[in-house]
């Protein structure tokens, strides 16, 4: 039987990006079944995975086929496992090399597809480049402990993908971008920022960050933030989208800060918001705090969810299929809501309407008639007045009384 021919290119069987389905989740009246074991290879980053359902538990570098004869992408499984297979001369087919030191296939062989398969190698440098006809090597001591965990039937997937978001152990979101070693898959922060949008983080990386790690492609982590799905009273808080725009829903925590999404939480909570651009704030009948914009994303701080919107948790353990793992919980605490703030037009209208009223005359107050007689002292200096006035109105008379004797006078 033959074990290794030189790969030919199979142009009908590439294709990008692929991820094996999701298999259905057992209901109660079903036994849980054992997760599936799984070999996921990316040709962009040269490593391969081994998953137990959807938990990885081995990893291992690769070397792959050569830009002319690349590693096929697709879907496959092993269909033949072989301890110590002898290497047979794709160009001269009766020439066959024993299992040993000289054999390029090392000591284990995996076929599966055609004259395809994974195997270990007597050339351990060329592990982590781009080298082989087709098929996928791995150092030796790799190969014999992944031979020995995988049945023959074991799905095996194989991709191209420059882009890897993961989450890790420690729940933080990291992502790596790699080579374009076969000249696939052009990429721009567009594309990455795709990638990053369903962990709910791409906001906490700026473009620019995007472009310089497009720009190094050295498969180095970055990490940007653990980010968490929310609860709010029991229920799961959802993207909201509008208008081609979707506002994520995760909580995320970086460097000590935990940020809210507004947007989703507002809608979750049938709240009202408000966000206040020139002033960087976000009100609600509730309150008002500061809120913090990133790529067009709206968000909060967790300890002003009290405020904003009368709630108030944090992170709490859960059980999951896949074991432990962490949500952000949110439960309404009864407050009232504070007046509306009156709207500042209305302000200069009353302020106007003020400043016109006191400008007017005020009419003079009605001064209720009264039956009581006047007090006698308050009638006497009107009597003297008008005595005063009549002697005044006499000695004005007695000059002219006089001039008219004189003339009198003078006539005689």
């Amino acid at each position: 039987m033959l074990k290794k021919f030189a790969a030919l290119v199979l142009s009908a069987g590439l294709f990008f990006g692929l991820t094996a389905p999701a298999s259905a989740a057992p209901t109660n009246n079903q036994p849980v079944e054992k997760p599936i074991r799984k070999i996921v290879i990316n040709s962009a980053s040269r490593m391969l995975s081994l998953y137990d359902g959807s938990v990885r538990i081995e990893m291992f570098p690769l070397g792959l086929g050569k830009p002319s004869t690349p590693t096929p992408v697709g879907y496959y499984k092993i269909n033949t496992k072989e301890i110590d297979p002898p290497w047979i001369d794709p160009s001269n087919p009766e020439y066959e090399i024993p299992s040993g030191e000289s054999n390029p296939l090392g000591y284990r062989w995996m076929q599966i597809w055609g004259n395809y398969g994974i195997h270990g190698t007597n050339r351990p440098d060329s592990i982590g480049h781009y080298v082989s006809n087709g098929c996928v090597r791995m150092r030796e001591a790799d190969v014999e402990r992944l031979f020995d965990k995988v049945d023959i039937g074991t799905p095996v997937e194989i991709t191209y993908n420059r882009v890897v978001v993961e989450k890790n152990a420690d729940d933080e979101i990291v992502y790596y971008i790699y080579p374009d070693g076969y000249g696939w898959q052009p990429i721009d922060a567009t594309y990455v920022n795709k990638w990053l949008a369903p962990y709910g983080v791409s906001a906490f990386e700026s473009d620019a960050d995007i472009e310089k790690k497009i720009y190094d492609s050295d498969g180095e982590p970055t990490y940007i933030a653990k980010a968490y799905t929310i609860e709010l009273n029991g229920r799961r808080v959802e993207n909201f989208e509008r208008d081609g725009r979707t506002f994520d829903s995760k909580a995320v925590v970086r460097e000590g800060i935990t940020y809210l999404p507004a947007v989703p939480i507002a809608m979750a909570s049938k709240t009202k918001l408000e966000w206040r651009a020139g002033e960087s704030t976000l009100r609600t009948s509730y309150g008002e705090v500061v809120g913090i914009e990133r790529k067009r994303q709206l968000y909060l701080n967790a300890d002003d969810a009290i405020v904003l919107f009368s709630l108030d948790g944090g992170l709490q353990n859960v059980e999951g299929a896949n074991g432990k793992s962490r949500i952000y919980r949110l439960q309404t605490v009864e407050r009232l809501p504070i007046p509306d703030e009156p709207d500042p037009k209305d302000k200069k209208k009353r302020k106007k309407s003020d400043e016109k009223s006191s400008t007017e005359v005020k009419p003079a107050p009605t001064v209720e008639p009264t039956t009581e007689p006047k007090p006698k002292a308050e009638i006497e200096p009107k009597a003297e007045a008008q005595s005063k006035a009549e002697t005044q109105s006499k000695a004005e008379v007695s000059p002219k009384a006089e001039v008219e004797s004189k003339a009198d006078g003078g006539e005689e």
